[in-house]
């Protein structure tokens, strides 16, 4: 399976990936990770590991559409089977998401459909549940509404604040994130893993 990763930030995920990959854990090829910034650490961890890296930078556009159809055309090249959203902080505009249909997937650090959005773990801490998590999902052109592939549950400790409530959904994400992406690296579509809730009557 050929996996492009598109990150902004530390892409720790994105390292335990490539730990995976590198002791036979995870049987894919990470053919390019790239960035809508040129300083994302997880692009250092890439080129630490070989792994070709590339840079479309959001700045250098006027519209998010012209950023989107750059980004598109460079993802593209590298003819990936998947691509995952790791720690991306940017919206992609439609054209990329059906252009890649079924193959686009990113992992949230809630139980959608609770808490979207780029502030989940504040969000949950402030709404004082006692239980968050992590969700793999298949990205659409909402914001964190694509069909659900799987979740794990988190429990929150009455002394948690941001910063561990966050590491300890990390740890729990890089299980998922891991043991799916094993799945798929058996030829199974990210579609196939779509969860099915049934609807109360």
């Amino acid at each position: 399976m050929r996996l492009v990763v598109l990150l902004s930030g530390s892409g720790s995920n994105f390292q335990a990936v490539i730990d995976a990959v590198a002791t036979g854990d995870l049987d894919l090829d990470i053919v390019a990770a790239g960035s809508d910034v040129h300083d994302a650490y997880g692009l250092i961890r890439a080129q630490e590991a070989d792994i070709p890296t590339f840079v479309v930078d959001y700045q250098a556009y006027d519209s998010r559409g012209a950023w989107t159809v750059a980004l598109a055309k460079t993802v593209a090249a590298y003819q990936p089977d998947v691509i995952l959203s790791s720690g991306l902080m940017r919206i992609v505009g439609e054209s990329f998401i059906e252009r890649f249909a079924g193959r686009f997937i990113n992992t949230h650090p809630a139980l959608l459909p609770a808490f979207p959005g780029a502030r989940a773990v504040a969000d949950a801490l402030a709404a004082g549940v006692v239980v968050t998590g992590t969700t793999l999902h298949l990205v659409d052109a909402g914001v964190d509404t694509g069909p659900i592939l799987d979740q794990r549950a988190v429990t929150i400790a009455a002394d948690d604040d941001e910063a561990r409530l966050h590491e300890n959904i990390k740890r729990a994400e890089r299980q998922m994130l891991l043991e799916n992406l094993a799945v798929l690296a058996t030829g199974t579509p990210p579609t196939a893993l779509i969860r099915s809730y049934a609807k109360p009557r």
